[in-house]
């Protein structure tokens, strides 16, 4: 499959999005589409699906989109309900609707071979088995099942008819559905707005396996850095390909840049310096030829352009406290959050300067506890106490003003009424509401808008706790990194809730982690939490083992009846060829995977011997290019070596069969 779009163009109008798109999606590619929020990714992605949106772009190449293999092409805009009396499970089970189809055959045919042993009963037998494993017939019910779980949905959900979801939740299903049908080319826009850790973490390992290309716009940087192998850029109207995850994408951006800037700035010094030598001996009837051979050596020089400075406009603002609190901020004891019932306990201790993040799935307290601390709704047991000179800001991702109707520069005036003109425009202006923008009603005000305009009047008073309900869902890469640095520079205490798991790790010293049965306190990083929950898991997967090792030995030590006997035998023998032939794939994946062990160890040995040629062994940048390459080849050889120890002790088990 490959799918590729050449000198294409995106406009509206006479406004142009994107000048020049030169894009490829190959087989399994993973690719993420970044840039800041209006730059054109939206569209492009449905530009993907819509071809009468692409015309010719600005480039020298003929303009042209070439499709091999016909592919499918899923977006989420375009899944709909046909039949909103259907349950959740029928909607989901529409999906693997040809595997189904296929297991009532293998039923069908296992009935007839009961009466009949005719061969070509057998082969069609055999064959659909064969094709059943190859579409994931054995594994699509857990696969269906653990992604409703990992999206938040009950056991109970699954009989609920679609009419009685909300619009959110059909969403959702909508988004799964689109998952689990496995098109050959999966276009995701912002797919981790909404969805909690746990799902996030779900989704990030389903689409790092997934089988066929994905393509992603997004600003969640841990997602993109764990799936992607490729990285396309908008920036002021154009497209630039990057190979690698983000934080890769991020490295060569900015070696790229300064060696442009480099190359620029030297070419500019050396235009210079011949023209200078040519205007002194223009003139002079000996030096004339000299001096024309230098004007003639800058007409021959391939121009570089100098490069764009990063599009890196975003708010700031020098954070200063009124005052400073006391050591311990807030005690919370017992204090059970919710409107009708309790639907969490916590406690915790809170002390000056900590950075507290709230982290779990939703719908079970987070936002909860902090409309709590802050007055909105009351108590419904235990106890909370603010510490000594305690002042604290809230942000609410509800992001709702008292007066829609208020213009931005009225809104921030009605809370500090004794600024100045100038003083309320340059403190707007920081945080980008430049020239009419500060005669702009809330009411019309976008997403990213409402919430800068939030942080501004926050910051400007100067609490010394602040607590943020998900500010960053609004905010593009640079915004958030922006934030990033605002919030680590920032001396006061923070309570923050937050699905974004590299915001969390960057600024949070200590997590507050909401399960479904309890509220559990954390002292560390979300990377250290994520190590220590790993250890655990397995932990309890080897546990786990052992119980079932544990069961099956003890079942097989039962005794048979003479009629179960019989039917034992005919099953093993029936069983007998099935395993042979699992027995033997196992073998040739071993012999394959042996084959290409060896040969990237041949190629580190080849490589290692390059690094030591002389005009390698003195340029640094070739040398790190080969310790890169040398490194990603040691990378595959152990992953290859943990997939064949894998199979070799299954192979063990199955050879005492």
């Amino acid at each position: 499959m490959n799918y590729k779009i050449v000198n294409g163009s995106i406009s509206f109008g006479a406004e142009t999005v994107l000048e020049e798109i030169n894009f490829e999606i190959k087989e399994k590619d993973k690719i993420a589409i970044v840039g800041r929020n209006g730059s054109g990714k939206t569209t492009f992605l449905k530009a993907i699906v819509d071809n009468s949106m692409l015309e010719e772009g600005i480039g020298e190449e003929k303009f042209g989109i070439y499709k091999q293999g016909s592919p499918n092409i899923g977006y989420l805009k375009q899944m709909e309900f046909e039949a909103s009396n259907d349950t959740m499970l029928d909607e989901i089970l529409k999906v693997y609707e040809p595997i189904i189809k296929l297991e009532e055959k293998i039923e069908r045919l296992a009935k007839e071979l009961e009466i009949s042993q005719d061969e070509r009963l057998i082969k069609d037998y055999t064959n659909s088995l064969d094709r059943f494993e190859q579409v994931g017939g054995y594994t699509y019910k857990k696969e269906y099942e653990i992604a409703i779980k990992k999206f938040g949905f009950s056991e109970e959900d699954k009989a609920k008819k679609m009419n009685q979801f909300s619009g959110g939740q059909r969403t959702k299903i909508a988004f799964l559905k689109l998952l689990l049908s496995k098109p050959d080319i999966l276009l995701l826009d912002e797919p981790t707005n909404h969805l909690d850790i746990t799902a996030i973490e779900w989704l990030e390992g389903y689409l790092k396996d997934y089988p066929n290309a994905v393509v992603i716009v997004s600003h969640d940087r841990m997602f993109l850095d764990q799936i992607v192998n490729k990285v396309y850029e908008i920036e002021y109207a154009t497209m630039t390909e990057y190979v690698g995850n983000y934080t890769k994408f991020e490295e060569q951006k900015r070696a790229n840049y300064e060696k442009q800037l480099k190359d620029y700035e030297y070419q500019q010094a050396e235009i210079k310096r011949l023209k200078a030598i040519a205007d002194r001996f223009r003139y002079k009837p000996t030096k004339a030829k000299m001096a024309l051979s230098k004007l003639k050596q800058i007409e021959r020089m391939t121009i570089i352009e100098e490069p764009s400075k990063y599009d890196l406009k975003t708010f700031h603002t020098n954070f200063e406290l009124k005052t400073e609190s006391g050591k311990m901020v807030l005690t919370v004891k017992n204090l059970q959050i919710g409107y009708d019932k309790p639907i969490a306990e916590v406690s915790f201790e809170l002390f000056r300067g900590q950075k507290l993040a709230i982290i779990g799935e939703n719908g079970i307290g987070k936002s909860t506890l902090l409309k709590t601390l802050n007055g909105d709704i009351p108590k419904l047991g235990g106890e909370f106490e603010y510490g000594y000179h305690v002042e604290k800001g809230y942000f609410d991702q509800q992001m709702e003003f008292s007066n829609p109707e208020n213009t931005v520069f009225d809104e921030f005036y009605e809370s500090f009424p004794n600024l100045t003109t100038t003083q309320i425009r340059t403190i707007l202006g920081t945080f980008l509401f430049s020239g009419e923008d500060v005669f702009k009603k809330i009411k019309v005000l976008s997403g990213g808008e409402r919430g800068r305009l939030q942080l501004c009047r926050i910051f400007k008073k100067g609490p010394n706790l602040i607590l943020l309900d998900e500010p960053t869902n609004h905010m593009d890469i640079v915004g958030k990194e922006s934030l990033e640095n605002i919030l680590k520079e920032y001396k006061g205490t923070l309570i923050f809730v937050s699905h974004d798991r590299y915001f969390v790790n960057k600024i949070a010293d200590s997590l507050l982690i909401f399960d479904k049965d309890r509220v559990t306190y954390f002292n560390g990083n979300y990377e250290e939490y994520r190590r220590k929950k790993k250890e655990q898991e397995e932990m309890l997967d080897s546990n786990t083992n052992l119980e079932k090792s544990a069961i099956t030995n003890a079942n097989d030590k039962k005794a048979y009846t003479p009629q179960e006997n019989e039917i034992s035998a005919s099953s093993k023998k029936e069983n007998s060829y099935f395993i042979n032939k699992e027995r033997n794939r196992m073998k040739n994946k071993i012999n394959k995977l042996e084959k290409e062990i060896e040969e990237k160890e041949k190629q580190v040995e080849g490589l290692q011997k390059e690094m030591l040629e002389d005009e390698i062994s003195t340029d640094y940048e070739k040398l790190k290019e080969l310790q890169d390459k040398i490194q990603e080849l040691n990378n595959e050889i152990e992953s290859k070596m943990s997939e064949w120890e894998e199979i070799n002790t299954q192979l063990e088990s199955k050879e005492g069969f």
